[in-house]
């Protein structure tokens, strides 16, 4: 089976939800007209990132009555769709959030579960944390989602992938940081290293989708990817500039990897269970 992949790294406006959106519909029309089966836009894409008090304002309900996501949802009758926005629940908490559109249905939510709150970023002061980490079913086979800081920390995307996970989604909407004499910026580096790793450990395929643009004094670099079981790099899209990467992916290649290299057949839950229950339970340095 092969699955026609569409990374958009696109430059959002800040708080300005209606050209947003706009722009999202748009790169839907094109994907489409390229053939692609799924669509994955970057952190924030329906918002901006810098949203500070502009968190209220801007949140959105993933359903047919909310007058964003009713086109979104419309639009998702013929390509598959990640978008990211602010979502509010019932309890009137805000949460970084991604969702799965397909066929006009709501399939998953993922709420940021990692918030980081040191250096430049500043996001544990206006949203909640999220506290699940589940894969979910597709057309395409099962998929996880992350969102940018949750895939910095090595236990989201392993939870994925014993939860079933063979296409690992990342957004983000990571500032470039680092200048070198290497092509790409020093965080552009760490971000491609990390992704190809976790293609690698788990077998599984890595697709990353970062935003570009300026916004509030911060430079987003873009450089979408993708990478196959065996760390391969699949596609790559530019840096520091709107563009649409469309990447074949051949689901096949699962299989191939897995009967090579049995990690997942190998990989011993029922340690690790045990190990961390000692390790919290002994409050070991770490532990928490």
């Amino acid at each position: 089976m092969r699955l026609n992949l569409a990374l958009a790294q696109i430059n959002t406006k800040l708080g300005d939800v209606q050209a947003n959106l706009d722009k999202h519909l748009a790169y839907a029309k094109e994907a489409r007209t390229q053939g692609a089966n799924l669509l994955v836009f970057p952190e924030l894409s329906l918002t901006g990132y810098v949203l500070q008090d502009l968190v209220p304002r801007v949140a959105c309900q993933p359903n047919d009555d909310d007058p964003i996501f009713r086109p979104l949802l419309r639009a998702s009758q013929d390509i598959d769709m990640v978008v990211g926005f602010v979502n509010e629940d019932t309890r009137h908490r805000f949460y970084i959030a991604s969702a799965y559109l397909s066929r006009g249905q709501l399939v998953h939510i993922h709420h940021k579960v990692y918030l980081p709150t040191y250096g430049l970023f500043d996001e544990g002061r206006f949203f909640a944390w999220g506290d699940s980490v589940r894969a979910f079913d597709t057309r395409f086979g099962r998929v996880g989602i992350l969102i940018c800081e949750d895939f910095w920390h090595a236990s989201p995307p392993y939870l994925l992938w014993l939860d079933g996970a063979d296409l690992l989604l990342f957004t983000s909407a990571s500032p470039g940081r680092g200048v070198t004499n290497a092509p790409q910026l020093e965080s552009a580096r760490w971000v491609e290293h990390i992704n190809q790793a976790y293609a690698s450990l788990f077998t599984t395929f890595v697709a990353h989708t970062n935003r570009v643009g300026f916004e509030d004094g911060l430079h987003f670099w873009g450089g979408a990817t993708v990478f196959d079981p065996n760390g391969e790099l699949v596609a790559q899209g530019p840096y520091a500039e709107e563009a649409l990467t469309l990447a074949e992916v051949d689901l096949n290649q699962l299989h191939r990897t897995r009967a090579r290299l049995p990690l997942l057949r190998d990989e011993r839950t029922s340690l690790v269970m045990r190990e961390m229950g000692r390790i919290l339970n002994d409050g070991k340095p770490g532990g928490r």
